[in-house]
């Protein structure tokens, strides 16, 4: 929540626009601190819309394109595997061949040729005529690459995002809005958004209408791939970019080509599963095409080819959209066994070995699938809330020669820049790049001990030896009377929601967790609330039951997003959680629980001994419960819920906080059962079966509590 809130300027706003207070919170946190501009950005005012021309040699690309067409010259449109990649492609191959042009296009294979622009590939267009090359979503750094190019006699045209170095490709023209010397005032555009702003020049140029019109015409025809491509690149859906990706989600909600009408309706029906009962068609989000429709056109390219993504989008022939769409959704099926087999083996090796100081995780095998190191390593920063970096030596010859190469992928937490991390390591490195917290990287096998220490060393100096941490921006705390559904609608003028405009997330204290379904077969919880008189529905999702930390009847404070549910014919207000936490109130009384305990462990309480110290018969009933839990998949507890299911089940009426607690201290002590702390209220736990029974006379802590209380 932010401490810096101009409270007299969030009223003045809230009645300059008519709006509530929580919606005037919320656009004042985005910086839209005036009636105008605040309007501007509610209204997603076309106005913001550049002038492509202020892109640096769009003019000399645009000449240089038209003249090509007219010459009957082969262009080569040359992308990349990622969904920017594919999208830039498509829209680029299809407004040429609209205006008649000889085009075909290239991506290069994510395994056999890597990222980039490659003299191999360039041969290969050479042989196929291709006079003009244009690339999309790369390009910027390839300089010696363009030369070569040069001498065979093909021209070539530069499109891009990434960041640019002092020295630019000798190219015809080099389009990219983070050019050192760029005049264009919004630098944040994916590639598929520079393509974006390349046709509206083109159509402008060929058509002799104005630009206006030109990106008028665009839009209709292409901003449905570019929204996609700007959402699924993780780019600020701020500026130009929130209309473009406004205008683009509307126009794929009923767009032209059969390719993506196919994908988003098997994506909304289950992948080829007809729907049980007729289902109302919800709006396109930048949610869905994030989660739901991205990872599926980025398998094409991970583990397939991204040519088969292309295919899809360019496809004219409804049967064969739908069996791309479903051999897409296949290959995404694929990709997720093949992740999650990886993250498995890759949590299993971080929790055996010790890497509990660690600021930074950095793993390499011989035979990790190279396409989807990316989101492993995404995984593992969320789970262990560090920077970690996964490099796979598969594909070599020998790859534990010193001069194997491995190729790595990496991503980071708030507050270290991998880029500038890998660039203090670059003479150990054979080639890297990306942003600030995603990145690539090759390097040498002889080389990788030494990388791993001294990217341990940057990681230490940029958290200045504290822990990173998981922080949830909280936009607004929230009262029981502001929840309503008239809000929901209010703020959802706000979307489309990404980078630099999140979703927002509000707080809501003290509530009562009164019940607790599981739904979507055990995979997630709904959970049934209430505070003041009021009664409240949420979702927490990719929750099961068994791993839920709170019980009903718990008091419980809320972070969530505000959301309308629409089911049949009827609009109801719903949250979507983020995170839960017990209310202070909860926490003070599980806190009392805990003084008495560590009271007890220092021999500072005249407690009973039979209060204090658990029987073996107390230490079999606990076994026995979590043994049975574990077996319908349960993993965590908090101590006071283990206590509160076990009163509820009768297991037995010896029990209590202290002694529980005790009992659970015993079992970790002596690995009966492995079990690892949470926090000082709840752990985790798992069984090791094949071992024989345990003195529980060995426990150092039952040894240390009879010797104290037996006395007393």
């Amino acid at each position: 929540m932010h401490s810096d809130l101009d409270n007299e300027k969030v009223e003045n706003l809230s009645f300059e626009l008519g709006c509530s207070r929580v919606l005037a919170t919320l656009l004042f946190e985005r910086g839209y601190e005036d009636k105008k501009s605040a309007l501007a950005f509610i209204k997603k005012s076309q106005e913001i819309l550049h002038d492509p021309f202020l892109l640096n040699d769009m003019d000399i690309a645009v000449k240089r394109i038209i003249s090509a067409v007219k010459n009957n010259e082969k262009i080569t449109v040359y992308g990349d595997y990622d969904v920017d990649g594919v999208t830039s492609v498509c829209n680029l191959y299809l407004y040429l061949k609209n205006i008649g042009a000889d085009v075909d296009y290239y991506i290069p294979s994510r395994k056999g040729e890597g990222y980039g622009v490659s003299t191999e590939a360039i041969d290969k267009l050479k042989t196929r005529g291709t006079n003009l090359i244009i690339t999309v979503d790369t390009g910027v750094t390839a300089i010696s690459e363009t030369e070569y190019a040069k001498k065979l006699g093909i021209d070539v045209l530069i499109t891009d995002h990434h960041e640019c170095t002092d020295n630019l490709p000798d190219a015809i023209a080099v389009i990219n809005p983070k050019r050192h010397d760029t005049r264009y005032p919004f630098q944040a555009l994916a590639g598929v958004g520079v393509i974006f702003k390349l046709l509206c020049a083109l159509e402008s140029e060929y058509q002799k209408i104005d630009i206006i019109s030109a990106t008028r015409n665009i839009a209709y025809d292409y901003s449905d791939l570019t929204a996609i491509g700007t959402i699924a690149d993780v780019m600020p859906v701020i500026d130009e970019n929130r209309i473009i990706v406004a205008l683009g989600l509307l126009q794929a909600e009923k767009t032209k080509k059969i390719g993506l009408s196919a994908l988003i309706d098997l994506c909304r029906n289950g992948e080829g599963k007809a729907p049980k009962y007729k289902q109302q068609k919800k709006k396109l989000s930048s949610g869905f095409v994030g989660f739901t429709l991205a990872p599926r056109i980025n398998a094409a390219g991970r583990i397939g080819s991204a040519n088969d993504a292309v295919e899809l989008f360019l496809a004219s022939n409804l049967q064969k959209a739908q069996e791309l769409a479903l051999a897409l959704c296949e290959i995404n099926k694929e990709r997720q066994l093949t992740e999650n087999m990886i993250a498995d083996r890759v949590y299993s090796y971080i929790e055996s070995n010790s890497y509990d100081n660690k600021s930074m995780l950095i793993l390499d095998d011989i035979d990790w699938h190279h396409g989807v190191i990316g989101i492993v390593a995404s995984r593992v920063s969320d789970r262990y809330g560090v920077p970690s970096i996964l490099i796979s030596f598969e594909g070599s010859d020998d790859p534990y020669s010193p001069e194997a190469i491995g190729k790595g992928s990496g991503r980071s937490v708030s507050g270290m820049n991998l880029v500038e991390a890998l660039s203090s390591c670059s003479d150990l490195l054979e080639k890297f790049g990306g942003h600030e917290l995603a990145a690539g990287l090759s390097i040498k096998r002889k080389n990788l001990d030494i990388f791993k220490a001294r990217m341990e060393e940057y990681a230490k100096s940029c958290f200045a030896g504290a822990e990173p941490e998981h922080v949830l921006d909280i936009d607004c705390e929230l009262e029981a009377q502001d929840i309503t559904l008239d809000l929901a609608n209010e703020i959802s003028s706000l979307e489309p929601y990404g980078v630099s405009n999140p979703n927002p997330v509000f707080v809501l204290r003290n509530a009562i967790l009164n019940d607790i379904i599981p739904v979507g077969m055990n995979r997630h919880l709904k959970l049934n609330l209430s505070k003041d008189n009021k009664q409240f529905s949420a979702m927490l999702f990719s929750t099961a039951p068994e791993e839920f930390l709170f019980t009903q009847g718990d008091e419980i404070d809320i972070a969530f997003n505000l959301e309308t549910n629409e089911f049949n014919g009827i609009s109801s207000v719903q949250m979507s959680l983020k995170d839960i936490k017990l209310s202070e109130r909860f926490l003070d009384l599980e806190r009392v629980n805990e003084q008495l305990y560590q009271s007890v462990k220092l021999g500072e309480c005249n407690l009973d001994s039979s209060y204090i110290i658990p029987e073996r018969e107390d230490f079999e009933i606990v076994y026995k419960f979590l043994l049975s839990s574990a077996r319908f998949g349960k993993s965590s507890y908090r101590i006071s819920k283990l206590l509160s299911d076990m009163v509820k089940r009768k297991c037995s009426d010896n029990l209590n906080y202290v002694k529980l607690k005790f009992i659970i201290k015993v079992f970790r002590e002596l690995n009966i059962i492995s079990i690892e702390e949470i926090d000082n209220l709840s752990f985790s736990y798992h069984f090791t079966y094949g071992k024989g029974k345990t003195c529980l006379d060995k426990s150092n802590i039952l040894k240390k509590l009879k010797s104290i209380y037996t006395k007393k």
